[in-house]
């Protein structure tokens, strides 16, 4: 087919199905028929729906066909197609683990109460090689408690986050939650993965014991605040939980200081400040924050000239390290930086989101009033922990006018912040 008449990550309707349902040896690239599954994902049609039921009704057994199937299972799973129930189904069955895997998932979306499709899901619990976190979050989603046993054999494994969410399930089940524990204890542990997991699972459980732990938990503020934001979600509502039982700890996690944290990695020597610098920009944040703690105590005098030296080559570009960067710019005190601070405030770029956070708490940290305005004049965005971060510098630039912007804002826990402010 040629490509000239459409640009292939921007596909109508017409054309995502035109592509699916070309034979792949028509197609000048082999991944055209992946790329058209994910984009009918914009379209939820009936004629989608009936695309992509083809497309999974096609079992050439090559890898790009069973790629494309995994594609068109997920997307009907986002639809929460529930005329797509039976095909989806049939997927259960598959020898590709990961056809099998979005079926389980795609089926949670949907939602069901048949014993008989239920039943299915448990029993891949039995095979070798699934994906048996997602199955068992799956079971847990759909409530399906004849599957205690089998997934309570789970509890053990050697895979964090398998035992992880076996563990909340049970639990959730037998509302024993005695167990969790072992749940929270895994927001300490040294994988990033095994941390990151076990939030969702005390997320499931609303397991609301456990904020504090997730507050200082060594991953991405985002994590955190998702977390939090969640079981503040379920549990204010319900009376289970109050803001004010959350409050000190989701500003704890906005805030973002290392000294917050507990911390999952040491040095057995003092490191570098330029081998400190590089560990800034990790993927694990948990080495960047003990990064940042090591800058902030050892070499505080010598850091911030260290850090500005790595910026354009490095921090403009890599969204995790300039979150980093901004956040030690404030608590380094390092007055120069006021305008590039001020700029990461305004900075629209998707995946700078949450630097704009780190900016306002910065800003606030330096002190400089100037920068009063710039902070009311976000209060006015759409990004929540943004606008909550800006009556906290507010705040510790003792200016209060700014609350009484947001006294009736959208966001729940923004406008809870703003009462509490206006209240004094």
């Amino acid at each position: 087919m040629d490509k000239s008449s459409f640009t292939i990550f921007n596909l109508t309707e017409d054309q995502a199905i035109a592509i699916l349902e070309t034979p792949p040896d028509q197609l000048e690239d082999a991944s055209d028929r992946y790329i058209a599954a994910s984009q009918l994902v914009n379209f939820p049609s009936d004629r989608s729906i009936n695309a992509l039921i083809a497309a999974i009704q096609n079992n050439e057994p090559g890898l790009d066909n069973r790629i494309v199937r995994r594609k068109a299972v997920e997307t009907l799973g986002y639809f929460k197609a529930f005329v797509a129930l039976p095909i989806i189904r049939s997927c259960l069955e598959d020898e590709d683990c990961y056809t099998v895997e979005n079926a389980v998932w795609a089926i949670g979306e949907i939602g069901t109460q048949d014993e008989g499709i239920l039943g299915e899901i448990t029993e891949i619990l039995e095979k070798p090689g699934q994906n048996y976190r997602a199955i068992i979050q799956t079971l847990a989603k759909l409530a399906y408690k004849p599957a205690l046993e089998k997934i309570r054999k789970f509890t053990a494994s050697e895979d964090q986050a398998i035992s992880s969410a076996a563990i909340a399930t049970i639990c959730r089940f037998t509302e024993d939650y005695t167990q969790m524990s072992r749940v929270v204890e895994l927001l300490q542990h040294p994988n990033v993965n095994a941390r990151r997991s076990c939030i969702q699972d005390i997320i499931d459980a609303k397991y609301y014991p456990a904020v504090p732990q997730i507050a200082q938990c060594c991953i991405s503020m985002v994590f955190r605040l998702r977390g939090i934001r969640l079981l503040a979600s379920a549990g204010i509502p319900s009376g289970e939980i109050t803001f004010a039982d959350i409050e000190p700890h989701l500003e704890q996690a906005i805030c973002d200081h290392p000294n917050n944290l507990e911390l999952v990695h040491e040095y057995d020597q003092t490191p570098s400040l330029e081998f400190v610098i590089n560990e800034l920009y990790e993927t694990d944040f948990g080495r960047c924050y003990l990064a940042t703690k090591t800058l902030l105590d050892i070499y505080p005098d010598v850091a911030p000239a260290a850090i500005m030296a790595t910026y354009a080559e490095k921090a403009h570009h890599d969204y995790g390290g300039h979150y980093h960067v901004i956040k030690l710019l404030g608590w380094l005190k390092y007055q120069p930086a006021y305008d590039l601070l001020v700029k990461a405030l305004y900075n629209q770029e998707p995946q700078f989101q949450k630097s704009r956070t780190a900016a306002a708490i910065a800003l606030g940290e330096l002190g400089d009033k100037r920068v009063i305005p710039e902070l009311k004049a976000n209060l006015e965005n759409n990004i929540w922990h943004l606008k909550y971060a800006c009556l906290m510098a507010l705040k510790k630039l003792d200016d209060r006018t700014g609350s009484s912007i947001i006294t009736k804002d959208a966001d729940f826990l923004v406008q809870a912040k703003a009462i509490r402010l206006e209240d004094g």
